[in-house]
């Protein structure tokens, strides 16, 4: 890694400390506040070294986009808790406009390496025991990744138009049904019309809630 100057030293470690205690990362304005910054210039000039030498991603079009690394070897992500799978009602993703306007939401901190580069990354609570044979038990939450289509066989937050509920399976496509495969022997696969079925998002990675 780069060896870095006093100032970049000082960025990096507000950097961390905001996320602890926010759970959201800082704009480039809290940086300058906050390290005694004399402008957003100079801000960005040392946030630019810090993600070329793998320290930080940033996403510019965010006014929040900063995110650490693995390299960091502190790094964590913050990733928007959306509500539970649950019937009733569709899972409120955001549109590609609206990801920036969720600094107010429950969020939940998760290790870097499980959101990797993808962006638009979501976190529900899971609720019922269809996908305990997928190692996802009530109360677990699942990162899922905003999508409008699966590859078959992949597990997927589906809302089903008709039922008005939405759920948590395992997504097979035909040319005239769609399957959703529980993951629970004791539950049936349940058959639907392409057109009543809305992909949300798909899984990437499971949080176990330990007792």
């Amino acid at each position: 890694m780069k060896t870095l100057s006093g100032r970049q030293e000082r960025i990096l470690t507000f950097i961390r400390s905001f996320v602890r205690e926010k759970a959201y990362p800082p704009t480039i304005r809290d940086i300058v506040a906050g390290c005694g910054i004399s402008s957003t210039s100079v801000a960005d000039y040392n946030l630019q070294i810090l993600e070329s030498a793998g320290y930080l991603r940033r996403r510019r079009e965010v006014s929040r986009g900063i995110q650490l690394t693995e390299a960091d070897g502190d790094a964590g992500a913050s990733v928007p808790v959306l509500g539970q799978i649950a019937a009733g009602q569709p899972i409120p993703v955001p549109s590609t406009e609206s990801w920036n306007n969720l600094a107010g939401a429950e969020v939940l901190e998760v290790p870097a390496r499980l959101i990797g580069n993808r962006e638009n990354v979501f976190a529900l609570k899971v609720k019922g025991l269809s996908m305990i044979d997928a190692l996802i038990n009530d109360g677990d939450i699942v990162l899922m990744q905003a999508a409008s289509t699966v590859e078959n066989g992949e597990m997927a937050a589906v809302w089903l138009r008709n039922e008005k509920k939405a759920t948590l399976k395992k997504v097979y496509s035909g040319p005239t049904t769609v399957r959703l495969q529980p993951a629970n022997a004791q539950m049936d696969p349940i058959f639907v019309r392409p057109e009543d079925v809305e992909i949300q998002g798909k899984v990437i990675a499971v949080v176990r809630q330990l007792a």
